[in-house]
This record gives structure tokens, C-alpha cells and sequence, in this order.
């Protein structure tokens, strides 16, 4: 797992580095999203998460889900254009699992992308992903990410 200034940043998953997200490839041609834990730590801790349901297309960039933080609210945007397959009911009645585990237990939804080629290749994977982050962190003047109690990666 990589690491830069405390944030995670697991090596099997993909990034999407406009939305600031993850996508974790489940194998049967769906991925898993969630929040990064550099979006989890800018957002602070969670009280509200509206998942979009089951079935809905989305377009890439749209909304996934809506969350909401004491000093922020705001979408949390798909890195595919497809279908939302499932939802994670955990992350909408424990919005603070997206801080506490945004890896694990704290995904969003899993999304069955139609045009995966296209839009596989806006993801990143190993040292680009700290490349970003690195210069990202300072335009938004982030030092490190703050983890809850009982962090997952």
C-alpha cells in the first residue's frame, strides 16, 4: 500500500484523480467506488450520505451519491458511465464508515460500466497516483489525512 503524508492509497485499485475517488475491479466486469481517503479527510466526518438507488444509469462524472459534512456537501462523481448494480445500505446509515474504513467497509456503490475501455483508461494505478496526490495535497494545503478510530485502509 502506498502512503504519502499519512493517506493511504491501497495498490490494487484504480483512481480516478478528477473526482477523487477509487474503483475497485470485483472481476465480473463491475467495480466497487468509494471516496479516497484524501476526499474523506477534505469532506472531515460524515453525517449524511444519499446513495442514488440500484438500477440507475449514470453518466461518467455524475452523481453517485450526495455527502454531507458539517463544513461541506457535495457529490461524489462517477469515474464510468454504466449502472449502478448495488449500493452499500452501510455507508447511508453509517456515513462515518466513508471516514473510518474508505477502502473496506466504507464503498459506495458497484457500478456495471458500458463503455469500460474508454473510461478504464482516465484511472491510474501505482506511483502516478502519488504523482497527483503529491501536488494535489498542496494546492488544497492538505499536510495529511486524519483517520477516525479504528481506520481501515
Amino acid at each position: 500500500m502506498a502512503e504519502l503524508n499519512n493517506c493511504l492509497f491501497p495498490d490494487d485499485l484504480y483512481y480516478s484523480l478528477e473526482n477523487n475517488v477509487w474503483a475497485q475491479d470485483m472481476g465480473d466486469g463491475s467495480f466497487r467506488i468509494g471516496l479516497t481517503d484524501v476526499a474523506q479527510t477534505l469532506a472531515g466526518s460524515l453525517i449524511h450520505c444519499k446513495l442514488q438507488p440500484a438500477g440507475k444509469a449514470v453518466k461518467k462524472g455524475k452523481s453517485l451519491a450526495t455527502v454531507e459534512s458539517g463544513k461541506w456537501v457535495g457529490p461524489v462523481k462517477s469515474p464510468f458511465t454504466g449502472d449502478i448494480l448495488e449500493t452499500n445500505p452501510a455507508a447511508e446509515s453509517t456515513p462515518t464508515l466513508l471516514n473510518k474504513s474508505p477502502y473496506k467497509q466504507g464503498w459506495i456503490v458497484r457500478i456495471k460500466p458500458s463503455s469500460l475501455d474508454e473510461d478504464k483508461g482516465s484511472l491510474v494505478k501505482g506511483a502516478e497516483v502519488l504523482t497527483h496526490y503529491k501536488a494535489y495535497m498542496a494546492d488544497k494545503q492538505v499536510s495529511g489525512c486524519i483517520h477516525c478510530e479504528g481506520f481501515e485502509g
